[in-house]
């Protein structure tokens, strides 16, 4: 399948009935204190609270009425895995969800409200492909990857498609970068809706996989991984991978407490719950005044599904 303009408006009006137009933000206080004027896409507003449910829905309504029939896979932490068990819920159909045990308290007890079976395994990508890999063949469901998948890539470029379609005079549109299907809908979205539309990516250090990759050209895998950014801890596939290499302008990396920083501006300024994982490209523009000082920028707030018990830890004062 080759995703094509065409094939992006298709997606667009497929999942319409079942997804928000999510709104987007802007604040005067965050761009005085920057001097970027930023727009915030808050998919933190979105159908189970992130983005992913354009992918998964689009993937999900794209499926026969056999495969249907036989229910839907996926291994996720968190989003991805929510989606897959709504668009279950929505089409009547059995969900089968691989989570690895470090999951967010908060995403398997959503995922389970949605009626799906969770099967719970170590956090590793082995363990995560393997056990899927059983239910399958136990099953007969049909597996709808996280981001290796075109229906999925295609699904998530709704999302820059609406912004621009706001706000035709972005200059530049940044995301953050797990395993780069947010990104590389993104890239696609631009490509074929707005062609002069720069896109960045943000990266935390504590996963930084994607930026060694878009340097090497192959996948590479993050040196450690440490990171509060739960959400972007897999690596690209080789189908995100092409895809980046060729649309992305660069891949910027950010810390943790860089990461934390944006967080807590978000809240105190904004008044939105948002998720560690998505305030990481805010971050790496608020680093980077150099490259989009004076310019019209974009953020895709990814999601709000945050675990509540953490904002101890997330929120302390420095130095304590």
């Amino acid at each position: 399948m080759k995703i094509s303009k065409d094939s992006i408006q298709a997606a667009a009006d497929r999942i319409k009935p079942y997804i928000h137009k999510t709104p987007v933000l802007t604040n005067q206080s965050i761009n005085e204190l920057s001097g970027i004027e930023f727009y915030f896409k808050c998919e933190n507003f979105q159908k189970i609270g992130a983005f992913k449910i354009r992918g998964g829905m689009n993937a999900s309504l794209k499926l026969s009425p056999e495969q249907l029939a036989k229910g839907v896979a996926t291994h996720s932490s968190g989003n991805h895995a929510q989606a897959m068990a709504f668009a279950g819920k929505l089409l009547g159909t059995k969900s089968y969800i691989v989570m690895p045990s470090t999951s967010p308290q908060v995403k398997v007890n959503a995922v389970k409200g949605y009626g799906a079976e969770v099967i719970m395994c170590e956090p590793n990508q082995q363990a995560r492909e393997e056990t899927l890999q059983n239910i399958v063949n136990k099953t007969g469901a049909t597996f709808v990857h996280p981001y290796d998948n075109d229906d999925v890539i295609e699904g998530q470029a709704t999302c820059v498609k609406e912004l621009i379609e706001e706000v035709p005079n972005l200059d530049i549109i940044i995301t953050p970068v797990g395993g780069g299907g947010l990104l590389s809908g993104t890239c696609l979205g631009a490509h074929f809706f707005k062609p002069s539309l720069q896109v960045f990516a943000g990266e935390p250090e504590g996963a930084a996989d994607a930026v060694l990759s878009f340097k090497s050209g192959n996948v590479e895998k993050a040196p450690f991984v440490n990171t509060i950014a739960d959400g972007l801890l897999t690596t690209l596939s080789e189908r995100t991978l092409a895809i980046i290499k060729e649309h992305v302008t660069d891949i910027i990396l950010v810390t943790e407490d860089e990461i934390k920083a944006a967080l807590r501006l978000i809240y105190e300024r904004m008044k939105i719950v948002v998720e560690p994982s998505c305030v990481v490209p805010f971050a790496a523009a608020l680093k980077n005044p150099e490259i989009f000082k004076g310019k019209k920028v974009g953020i895709i707030l990814t999601g709000g599904n945050v675990d509540l018990s953490k904002f101890g830890d997330w929120f302390a004062a420095p130095n304590q």
